[in-house]
């Protein structure tokens, strides 16, 4: 436990659980993934984000806070998070150097658009991902539901080297042998990673691929985007999902949300 989340503990336990991590992975240098214990009234929707925090390193001062999308599906025993280390960064310079048995702050109500309630019924489900905004396709694609309403689930992820394509054994391997969705998914998941920075079997960002046909004729889809059977999640850079969200725009889909469900879906929270 360190000396930091010791700090103004009994201040800010009313407005936080205050939980222990139970293990992390480091994937690269910047990337890393921490589960932490999930409190026994803490209830979620699969794909939703919730506030994790680190109490302040000044007595009295206010606890340091970011929004984390959750990687475990609404039924899991823990809760865990998928975060890249900024050397600079007020929470995860800190963040990253924690190990099991320390403890962050959990926020008590999650929320968020990333949910399956925010879409209209579909045949085909777009995750569309750059870096960690991987972390809230891990909830959903473990979610006995989204193998219910879709017929094919296709998951993109875009990041700048190979090494960053985190949890690529889980969406190629592990996935299948998971108890509640791994007969569901196998042959309807489709896994497509891209890379910006170095050669690879797919190059270039997710949008690139999209306007030279390159992602579609990969999947063997004809025609682009089509509204009457496509559904579309967005989390990743903000350019990735303003470039996105115009294409997919133009294409005819409209954009949903938990009060009006629609066609494609992004998280605004995220959104600068």
């Amino acid at each position: 436990m360190t000396d930091a989340v010791l700090l103004e503990k009994p201040a800010v336990s009313a407005a936080w659980h205050d939980q222990p991590i139970l293990w992390t992975r480091r994937w690269t240098d910047r990337l890393f993934s921490f589960v932490i214990e999930r409190p026994e009234s803490f209830r979620f929707r699969s794909g939703e984000f919730v506030m994790i925090g680190l109490p302040s390193e000044q007595p009295g001062g206010k606890p340091t806070l970011r929004a984390y999308s959750i990687a475990s599906p609404a039924w899991a025993d823990e809760l865990e998070f998928f975060s890249i280390q900024v050397p600079d960064g007020p929470l995860t310079s800190r963040l990253g150097l924690l190990d099991a048995g320390d403890r962050v702050l959990l926020g008590k109500k999650p929320t968020g658009t990333l949910v399956l309630d925010a879409l209209t019924g579909g045949a085909r489900l777009y995750l569309i991902a750059t870096g960690t905004g991987l972390a809230p396709w891990l909830s959903v694609l473990r979610d006995p539901e989204t193998w219910e309403r879709f017929d094919e689930v296709i998951v993109t992820h875009t990041v700048r080297e190979a090494k960053d394509l985190a949890y690529r054994q889980f969406l190629t391997v592990d996935i299948y042998d998971d108890p509640l969705v791994g007969d569901l998914a196998r042959d309807r998941l489709l896994y497509y990673p891209t890379v910006t920075r170095e050669p690879f079997v797919r190059t270039g960002r997710i949008t690139e691929r999209i306007d030279s046909g390159a992602l579609f004729e990969d999947l063997n889809i004809t025609g682009g985007f089509d509204p009457s059977v496509d559904r579309v999640m967005l989390c990743g850079s903000n350019a990735m999902i303003r470039d996105v969200r115009a294409r997919l725009e133009k294409a005819g889909l409209i954009e949903g949300s938990n009060a009006a469900p629609a066609q494609f879906v992004l998280e605004r929270a995220f959104v600068g």
